[in-house]
């Protein structure tokens, strides 16, 4: 399989889910890229989900935000899971959205301290097509959520609601712009080396963009960085500079979901596994701490049979 959790990641599922109680449907573990040394994409893709799950996701557990699920390890409680209807199977990212539906029924996800490790497409069109697929689930995801907005406000309370529109329709919004924000500055360049702007920032509106712009990247690039720190891979972190080198191939994935989105909006595109040149030996892969997971050995049997049928579902 594409996807390798930890021996013990089970067992560690287990202990989370005492140590949170009834109140928690979902664990959800830490994702980490085995061959980061396969190129500039790689690279970035390593530091995507450093900083993604290993900082961001934690942070928003924390506060007991709705937590839109990654595509693996996740661990489930069966009856909260079947109660829930499950995963949507018209959904290409299935499991963000049922993290969501989670949460409207008034429970909530946590990390937890446990890896997995998962292999990042070895070529540029494997990732285009796995990150379209993901832009367009996370379009499908935010437009069935928010068919009655009223409704998902009086489910999750305003920070929830902020949060959803924030990660999950920001994340499209913002990546769907963004080539609009560069041709504005270019053309603003064009105009004010040509004489045609008497300053390169005229209006509020320049300012605005810009500030967007440069706040996104520090942003981005900061928890970029303290995921990689954690890992213990910032050899990975000059890859950062060319952040917005991605983003431009972010757009493309995001304008490719929306073509999808409306004219071919169930298709699947199947991410190709096994084409990796390089991979990390585990001592790079250690998982980093987390904090609330006691270290015990004692759940019943009868708990983890259950609790291993609901955590089968695997995204690749």
């Amino acid at each position: 399989a594409e996807d390798e959790p930890e021996p013990d990641q089970l067992r560690k599922a287990l202990q989370a889910f005492e140590l949170h109680g009834p109140g928690i449907a979902c664990v959800q573990a830490s994702l980490c890229i085995t061959n980061g040394d396969d190129g500039w994409l790689a690279r970035t893709f390593t530091a995507e989900y450093a900083g993604q799950f290993d900082v961001f996701l934690q942070g928003a557990s924390r506060l007991k935000l709705p937590l839109p699920l990654g595509g693996s390890s996740n661990h489930f409680r069966t009856e909260v899971l079947r109660a829930a209807g499950a995963w949507d199977a018209y959904n290409v990212t299935e499991d963000a959205d049922l993290g969501l539906r989670l949460a409207r029924l008034g429970y909530h996800a946590v990390m937890f301290s446990s890896t997995t490790r998962e292999e990042a497409p070895a070529f540029f069109m494997l990732w285009l097509k796995q990150r379209t697929r993901w832009m367009k689930g996370w379009m499908q995801t935010w437009a069935v959520h928010m068919r009655a907005p009223r409704k998902l406000y009086r489910d999750i309370g305003w920070r929830g609601f902020v949060s959803i529109n924030l990660l999950v329709g920001g994340n499209v919004l913002s990546a769907l712009a963004y080539p609009c924000l560069l041709g504005t500055l270019a053309f603003n360049m064009f105009d004010y080396t040509s004489g045609g702007r008497a300053a390169l920032l005229q209006d509020w509106t320049d300012y605005l963009h810009l500030a967007a712009a440069l706040s996104g990247l520090i942003v981005t690039i900061s928890i970029g960085l303290a995921g990689l720190r954690k890992r213990h891979l910032l050899r990975h972190s000059w890859v950062l500079v060319l952040t917005p080198l991605y983003w431009l191939a972010l757009s493309a994935a995001a304008w490719r979901a929306l073509w999808q989105f409306v004219f071919n909006r169930y298709k699947w595109e199947k991410t190709e596994h096994g084409l990796a040149k390089n991979r990390h030996s585990p001592k790079h892969l250690r998982d980093v701490s987390h904090r609330g997971t006691p270290n015990k050995s004692h759940e019943t049997a009868s708990f983890a049979a259950e609790e291993i049928r609901a955590s089968q579902h695997m995204l690749s």
